[in-house]
C-alpha cells in the first residue's frame, strides 16, 4: 500500500502541474480545448491526492509499522480515534492533509463558481501551483510512504502524550481547514489581477469562501485554548506561544479584510488595501506552517526540525513578489472611486480599526521572530513572555472593544453630531454603570478590570439598543408580534443581526477574560485528612491512588471540596499520566466549573514514603463565561453565513457586519495581568509577609529551564526543576540575598532566556519602537487623510456637487430609525448577489 500512496502523489503532481500550466497556457493563447483540458485535470488532482490520504489512513488502520510515519505516531495500544488522528500527528502526515483539503476546496470552488469565465482559468492555474507545492514537499523532503530498509518494527512509538486529547484531535483539522481555506480568496484575488477584472465580482466569489476559512480559524484558536487550559497544567488558555501567534496573525488580517471589504462593496473604496489584506493573510497561512517546521522558533506545537522551511521561505517571498507584482501592475484599475468624507462616519471607523489590527499583527510577528533575530545577529538567546505581550496587547484589545460597540452607532458617509448624542446616551449610560458596579471590586488593584468592564457595559448597551430599535420598526411597519419581529429581523438581515450574537459573545468573553485579575493561587504539601483553604473553599487530600491501562501509568489525588461550613460540593481527581512510550507525563487537571468560578486542581508531585502530595490549587473568576461567550461567537457566525433559502447553487455573498472584530479584540486581550490575593509555598520555607510577594514576583520574571516545559515562567510550571528553583529562590530571599542578585545568579546559569522579558538594552528596544513607530505613523498618516478627505466632501457640498442624500442631513430618532430601517433592507437585498 505505501508503494501505491507515493505512485499516486507522482501521478498528483504531474495532473496538478498540466492544470496549472494548462489553464493558463490556454486561457492566453485562446485555446479552449486545453482550457477546459486543465480545468477538469483540477478535479482529477482532487481524487488523486484523496486516494493518496486514504491510504495514509489504511496504514495506519492496518499498524504497518514498516512506514517510518506509522511507526513514528502510532502503536498497538492506541484507540482506533487516535490512530485515525494521528495522520496530523506528525509533519509529513499533516502535509497530506493539507494537500488533501486543498486539493478538495479547489475542487469545490472551481466548480461552483465556474460561470465566471474569466477568473476560473488563473484561479484554477494558482490553486494547482499551491497543490503542486505541497505534492513537492511531500515527495521530496517529506514523504509520509516512507519505508524502513531492514525488517519492520513490531510496535510503533505511539502519539505524543499531549496530542492524546478530544481538543487536540479536532484543533488542527479545524486550523487547517482555516489555514486552506484562504488559499480560495487569495487564487481569485490573483486571478482578477492577471485577468484585469477587478471590479467586485472576485468579491463576491469569495465572500462566502473566506468567512468559512474565517469561521474555521475561529474555532481552531477556541479549541487551543480549551486544551492548553486543561491539558498543560499551567492555570491558563492563552500564552503568546510562538505557534498560538502563528494562527492568530492570519485571522488579524482576515479580520481586518472582512471589515474593510464592506467598504468596497459600499462605496468602491479600498479596492488597493484590500488585495493586499488577501496577499498578507495568505502568506500568513503559510507562514504559520514554516513557524512550526523549521525550528526558527521553540514551542510545545511545533513539529520536529528538518530542511522543509527553505522551501516554505521561497514560496512566501514567491507569493509576496508575485501578488504586489501584479498589483502595482494593475494600479490604475484599483484605484478608489470614493473618498472618505468624514472622521465621524463608518468608512473611517472601519479605516481606524483595519490600521489597529494590522499594527496588532505587526507587532505580535516581531515579537514572535525577536528571539530568533537576536539570535542571529548577536549571538544572544532571550525570550519574549508573555507579560511583555500582555503589557502592550491588552491595551489594543481594549481599544478594539471599545471600537466594537462604536461601530454599529455611527453612519455611513457622515454622522451629524446630534444623531450621535442621541446614539451613544445608553450605551455610554450602561458602561458607566458597569464600571460603577464593578469598581468596589477592583478599582485600585485591578483598575483594568474595572475598564473592562465599563467597555462590556458599553458594547452591551449598543447591541440590546440596535435589537430593540430594530424590532420597534418592524413591529411599526409589518404589525408584527416581538417574536416574530425578532425572527424576522435576524432572518431578513443575518449579517447584522447575526453580528450583534457575536458581539454579544465578544462582551462575555470579555467579561470573563476580567476575572483574571482576581485569580487567587496557592501551592501546598498535605499529608492524608490535611485540609488547606483557597477564598471560599477546604480542600482535604483524602487518597493517593496508583493505577495502570494498556498504555499508561497513573497517580491520581482524591481530594474532597468542601464549603465553609464543611458541606461538601464535590470530589476531584487531579493526577499524572506517565505513557509507556513518553519519558514525559502529562498533567490531568481536575476543574470544577461553576458561572462565578472555576477551582482549578494540579497534582505536581508526590511522596510515596511520608504519604503526601503537592498540590497548586488556583481559582479563576468567570472562565465559565468564557467559553459561553465562544460558544455565542460560534452561533452567530453560523447566523451570518446562513444561506437564504432561495439560494440554489451559487456559494454567493455574505458580508460579516462589524463581526469580525471582535474575536480579534478578545483574543488581543486574552489574558489581563492577574493580582493574585493569596500565594503560598508548596515547601515548609517560611518568610517574612513582607518577602512573599518578591518571591511570588521573581518566580514569574523566570523561566523555567528544564527543557520540557516549553519555557514557562517558574511561577507557572509544575515540574520538580521549577518547584526546586522556586524553593532556591525562597531560601536565598531568607538568607538576605537581594532580587537582583537572585535574578543575576539564574542568568549566569542559563544566560539571557532565562527571562521572561528581554534585557533593556537599545537593541531589544527595537521590538516595541520599530512595530509601535510604524503604527503611529500610520495612525497619524490616516487622521491627516481623514482631514484632507473631510476637507475635500464640505467643499463639495458646499459647492452643490453632492448629493444631499450624501451630505447626511441631521435627522431625529425616528428620522434616523427609518433610515436605520432603510439601510437593514439595503443590506438584506445585497444578500440577493
Amino acid at each position: 500500500m505505501h508503494e501505491l500512496g507515493y505512485i499516486l502523489l507522482l501521478v498528483a503532481l504531474v495532473v496538478a502541474t498540466f492544470a496549472g500550466v494548462a489553464s493558463v497556457v490556454g486561457t492566453i493563447r485562446g485555446w479552449a480545448r486545453l482550457q477546459q483540458a486543465g480545468y477538469a485535470a483540477a478535479f482529477a488532482t482532487a481524487g488523486i491526492v484523496t486516494a493518496a490520504a486514504l491510504a495514509l489512513i489504511y496504514l495506519f488502520v492496518a499498524q504497518d509499522f514498516g512506514v517510518k510515519y506509522v511507526h513514528h505516531y502510532s502503536d498497538r495500544s492506541m484507540p482506533m480515534f487516535y490512530l485515525i488522528t494521528s495522520i496530523w500527528g506528525g509533519q509529513d502526515g499533516s502535509l497530506l492533509f493539507w494537500a488533501w483539503v486543498l486539493s478538495m476546496y479547489s475542487a469545490a470552488a472551481l466548480w461552483l463558481n465556474r460561470e465566471h469565465a474569466r477568473l476560473i482559468p488563473y484561479a484554477t492555474g494558482v490553486l494547482m501551483t499551491i497543490v503542486a507545492f505541497f505534492i513537492v514537499l511531500l515527495l521530496f523532503s517529506a514523504n509520509p510512504f516512507e519505508t524502513f530498509l531492514g525488517a519492520p518494527p513490531d510496535d510503533g512509538k505511539g502519539l505524543n502524550p499531549l496530542l492524546q486529547n478530544p481538543y487536540m484531535a479536532i484543533h488542527p483539522p479545524t486550523l487547517y481547514l482555516g489555514y486552506i481555506g484562504m488559499s480560495i480568496p487569495f487564487a481569485f484575488g490573483i486571478a482578477a489581477l492577471a485577468s484585469g477584472q477587478l471590479d467586485e465580482t472576485w468579491l463576491r466569489v469569495t465572500r462566502r469562501w473566506t468567512l468559512f476559512a474565517w469561521f474555521f480559524l475561529s474555532i481552531g484558536l477556541v479549541l487551543g485554548m480549551l486544551w492548553a487550559y486543561e491539558e498543560l497544567g499551567w492555570g491558563g488558555y492563552w500564552a503568546w506561544d510562538p505557534v498560538e501567534n502563528a494562527g492568530f496573525l492570519p485571522w488579524l488580517t482576515c479580520t481586518a479584510f472582512l471589515h474593510s471589504v464592506m467598504i468596497q462593496e459600499r462605496r468602491g473604496m479600498f479596492r488597493f488595501w484590500n488585495m493586499s489584506l488577501v496577499i498578507i493573510t495568505f502568506v500568513f497561512t503559510i507562514l504559520g506552517t514554516f513557524l512550526t517546521r523549521s525550528g526558527v522558533v521553540q514551542s510545545v506545537h511545533s513539529f520536529a526540525q528538518s530542511d522543509i522551511g527553505g522551501y516554505f521561505l521561497a514560496f512566501m517571498l514567491l507569493a509576496l513578489f508575485g501578488g504586489f507584482g501584479l498589483m502595482f501592475w494593475r494600479s490604475k484599475k484599483l484605484a478608489a472611486e470614493a473618498q472618505i468624507e468624514s472622521l465621524l462616519s463608518k468608512e473611517f471607523a472601519f479605516a481606524a480599526n483595519n490600521w489597529i489590527l494590522l499594527g496588532m499583527a505587526f507587532f505580535i510577528l516581531i515579537a514572535t521572530l525577536f528571539p530568533s533575530f537576536s539570535d542571529w545577529l548577536l549571538g544572544e538567546k532571550i525570550t519574549v513572555g508573555q507579560s511583555f505581550f500582555n503589557r502592550w496587547m491588552v491595551p489594543l484589545g481594549l481599544s478594539l472593544l471599545f471600537l466594537t460597540g462604536v461601530g454599529p452607532l455611527i453612519s455611513w458617509r457622515r454622522a451629524s453630531k446630534d444623531s450621535l448624542k442621541k446614539q451613544f446616551l445608553w450605551p455610554v449610560a450602561t458602561g458607566i454603570a458597569a464600571a460603577a458596579i464593578s469598581m468596589p471590586l477592583g478599582a485600585i488593584h485591578a483598575p483594568l478590570a474595572v475598564v473592562t468592564y465599563g467597555l462590556c457595559g458599553f458594547v452591551a448597551g449598543t447591541i440590546v439598543q440596535e435589537y430593540l430599535r430594530g424590532i420597534r420598526i418592524r413591529m411599526k411597519n409589518a404589525g408584527e408580534g416581538a417574536l416574530d419581529a425578532t425572527i424576522g429581523l435576524v432572518s431578513k438581515a443575518k449579517r447584522r443581526y447575526g453580528g450583534y450574537v457575536i458581539h454579544f459573545g465578544v462582551v462575555l468573553m470579555f467579561f470573563g477574560w476580567a476575572g483574571n485579575a482576581y485569580k487567587l493561587e496557592k501551592d501546598v504539601t498535605l499529608t492524608r485528612g490535611e485540609i488547606a483553604s483557597l477564598g471560599r473553599y477546604q480542600i482535604r487530600y483524602d487518597d493517593l491512588r496508583f493505577g495502570e491501562t494498556k498504555h499508561k501509568g497513573e497517580v491520581t489525588a482524591v481530594l474532597t471540596v468542601m464549603d465553609p461550613a464543611g458541606k461538601v460540593l464535590s470530589v476531584e481527581r487531579p493526577a499524572k499520566w506517565m505513557y509507556r512510550k513518553s519519558e514525559q507525563p502529562t498533567t490531568e487537571v481536575s476543574i470544577r466549573s461553576t458561572l462565578l468560578e472555576d477551582l482549578y486542581l494540579i497534582l505536581a508531585g508526590w511522596d510515596p514514603q511520608q504519604g503526601s502530595v503537592m498540590l497548586r490549587m488556583v481559582i479563576n473568576p468567570f472562565t465559565l463565561w468564557v467559553w459561553l461567550g465562544a460558544g455565542f461567537l460560534l452561533v452567530g457566525i453560523v447566523i451570518v453565513m446562513w444561506p437564504d433559502r432561495y439560494k440554489k447553487r451559487h456559494i454567493g455573498s455574505g458580508r460579516v457586519s462589524l463581526v469580525s472584530l471582535a474575536l480579534g479584540a478578545a483574543l488581543a486581550g486574552a489574558a489581563l495581568p492577574a493580582t493574585p490575593a493569596e500565594a503560598a509555598p508548596s515547601s515548609q520555607i517560611t518568610l517574612p509577609p513582607e518577602l512573599e510577594p518578591v518571591a511570588d514576583r521573581l518566580s514569574r520574571e523566570l523561566v523555567c529551564m528544564c527543557g520540557t516545559c516549553d519555557r514557562q515562567t517558574l511561577h507557572d510550571c509544575t515540574c520538580g526543576f521549577a518547584q526546586k528553583e522556586r524553593e532556591e529562590i525562597r531560601l536565598r530571599l531568607k538568607a538576605g540575598a537581594t532580587p537582583e542578585q537572585i535574578v543575576q545568579a539564574y542568568v549566569q546559569r542559563f544566560g539571557t532566556q532565562a527571562l521572561n522579558e528581554p534585557p533593556d538594552t537599545p537593541f531589544n528596544r527595537l521590538i516595541v519602537i520599530v512595530p509601535f513607530a510604524a503604527l503611529g505613523v500610520g495612525a497619524v498618516g490616516l487622521g491627516w487623510a481623514g482631514l484632507r478627505w473631510k476637507r475635500r466632501a464640505d467643499a463639495a457640498i458646499a459647492r452643490g456637487e453632492v448629493p444631499l442624500d450624501m451630505a447626511a442631513p441631521k435627522l431625529d430618532l425616528d428620522e434616523r430609525e427609518e433610515a436605520e430601517y432603510r439601510e437593514q433592507l439595503l443590506d438584506a437585498l445585497e444578500d440577493l448577489d
